[in-house]
């Protein structure tokens, strides 16, 4: 008998720091600056505590090599930086790089008090790799001249600056510095929604719908307001409005149904024959199936979504909502649904054992639920 194949070691998104990703760049920055040390970096960027480091430890890790590095300077050593950028992007294309988010860190950190050099630096590097985080200490320490220059990159030529303009600028940008200005008044950011709420590039729209859910989730009317005013005039805007009203519409905001047309008081439309497994395993797949029928006269459109109350660390309940369709049922008419759900650990959520319950939503109001079980793995 063969002996069995050992299992793959799975891939980790820390792992884009390659060692053929650090060794062209450095070859790269040699070419600009003949006298970059390209030997001293790759030792630094993978000293011994390199395989301790996760995702963004190990971008922060790169930058720091590179400024021991690159020339003291700061004036040459983002020259140097910026030219990198550019000779990529002259090879491949503009593109959102993600492995190379540590050259917008490099100026994120050390370039703070020179803004004059930065901000231009962030512009051209953007086209290359994302700087949506790089810009937020700039947004927090110099307000008044960031609200300017975001207005100014909304109307740039290159959609990757264009995006910048959106998502350095969202409210409550994941894994970004928080900047509580921007959570109180909204209405520093819209000048920048307006601009884009047509463009032509679909990053740039998703961008701006981000934005717009992060201002509903504390200042929901508002959002509501601007969703009212933009849709039926582009297809394009009427999909960011939708996208950006997701947050509300899983909450069952009435007022956010009623503007897509979903009747948050429906109450001719029932759940039938629902049933759903007792018990699920860490690790395995709990299964669901129901029939939904239109007891009315009149068609109605269904928004269709379940909901789980999951157990947390501390005992708490946690409620996660889970869409499932949208669409028009005619009078009298039924359907039916069989789904499931992974109860699979991962980095961004774990599973404990204990009592869970399953709900169906209709329109954001809740039709009937069930309790199950999780069992340890």
């Amino acid at each position: 008998m063969s002996a069995k194949k050992p299992e793959p070691t799975p891939f980790k998104l820390k792992d884009i720091y390659s060692e053929a990703l650090i060794s062209g760049y450095a070859r790269l920055v040699q070419q600009i600056h003949p006298e970059f040390p390209a030997s001293e970096f790759q030792d630094l960027v993978f000293s011994p505590e390199w395989q301790t480091l996760e995702l963004k430890e190990r971008m922060r890790h790169i930058s720091s090599s590179m400024q021991q590095t690159l020339p003291q300077d700061y004036t040459e050593a983002v020259f140097i930086v910026v030219e990198s950028a550019e000779a990529l992007i002259r090879e491949h294309g503009e593109k959102m790089a993600f492995e190379y988010g540590f050259l917008a860190d490099f100026i994120e950190r050390f370039g703070l008090d020179t803004p004059d050099l930065s901000l231009p630096a962030l512009e051209r590097i953007t086209r290359w790799t994302s700087a949506e985080f790089a810009v937020r200490p700039y947004l927090r320490d110099y307000p008044e001249r960031m609200y300017a220059q975001m207005q100014r990159w909304a109307r740039h030529t290159s959609p990757y600056v264009r995006r910048l303009a959106t998502e350095g600028f969202r409210p409550r940008l994941p894994w970004g510095m928080g900047i509580p200005v921007l959570k109180k008044q909204p209405e520093l950011v819209l000048p920048v929604l307006e601009q884009l709420k047509q463009d032509p590039a679909e990053t740039v729209r998703r961008s701006v719908a981000n934005n717009l859910n992060d201002i509903s989730k504390d200042h929901p009317d508002l959002v509501l307001e601007i969703a009212d005013r933009w849709l039926g005039h582009h297809p394009d805007t009427d999909w960011i409005v939708r996208h950006a009203c997701r947050g509300l519409l899983k909450k069952g905001h009435p007022a956010a149904l009623e503007l897509f047309g979903f009747n948050p008081e429906l109450s001719t439309v029932t759940i039938y024959d629902f049933r759903h497994d007792d018990s699920v395993a860490i690790g395995r797949r709990f299964h669901f199936a129901f029939g939904l029928r239109n007891d009315g006269r009149l068609a109605n459109m269904i928004r269709l979504e379940y909901a789980i109350d999951y157990q947390t660390l501390s005992g708490k309940i946690s409620k996660k909502v889970f869409k499932i369709s949208e669409f028009e049922l005619a009078a009298g008419a039924t359907k039916e649904f069989s789904k499931q759900q992974r109860f699979q650990d991962f980095t961004t959520r774990k599973h404990y054992p204990g009592p869970h319950s399953l709900s169906i939503l209709v329109n954001g109001q809740e039709q009937i639920s069930g309790s199950f079980t999780v069992r340890p793995a």
